[in-house]
């Protein structure tokens, strides 16, 4: 097999196990949140306010593209469980701060994903240590990427 031929076999490999990684992925969340009786989208709200900290309604509304009336409703349902709180900004009293309940998460969420992080880190045993920085690296990109994400006026 030629040098391209190769490559575009490894890159329709690649692409086609990030679709199968993200379709496991996600119906693994939805399974969470249905044995802690949340929304779909609930899950992912509490994975970019571990990731990010603390943050405004506003700027979870712009990280996952939904509107805000939308995004209220998942704030209200995680608020109601105990698993964020809503604060005042001591700042700007005007802004309303979201964060998590650390001790309600470890205690109820944590759990439910122990077994795939246990899973992730036995899988990273079998890379070197600069195999393990291509791999960060790609991750990261393909986390980072919006490509058809809409603009805010298509919302």
């Amino acid at each position: 097999m030629s040098t391209r031929g190769f490559r575009a076999e490894r890159e329709r490999d690649i692409v086609e196990s990030t679709r199968r990684m993200i379709a496991a992925a996600v119906l693994f969340s939805h399974q969470v949140a249905e044995r802690l009786r949340l929304g779909p989208s609930d899950a992912q709200f509490m994975t970019l306010l571990d990731v990010h900290g603390p943050l405004t309604p506003g700027r979870l509304a712009e990280l996952t593209g939904l509107k805000t009336g939308t995004v209220t409703g998942v704030l209200d349902r995680l608020e109601g469980a105990g698993y964020v709180r809503r604060e005042r900004d001591p700042h700007d009293r005007r802004k309303v701060i979201v964060s998590l309940n650390a001790a309600h998460i470890a205690a109820q969420v944590d759990p439910q994903y122990a077994g795939q992080a246990r899973h992730m880190v036995d899988l990273l045993q079998r890379y070197d240590d600069a195999q393990l920085e291509l791999i960060a690296d790609f991750m990261s990109a393909v986390a980072g990427a919006r490509p058809d994400a809409p603009s805010a006026d298509e919302r």
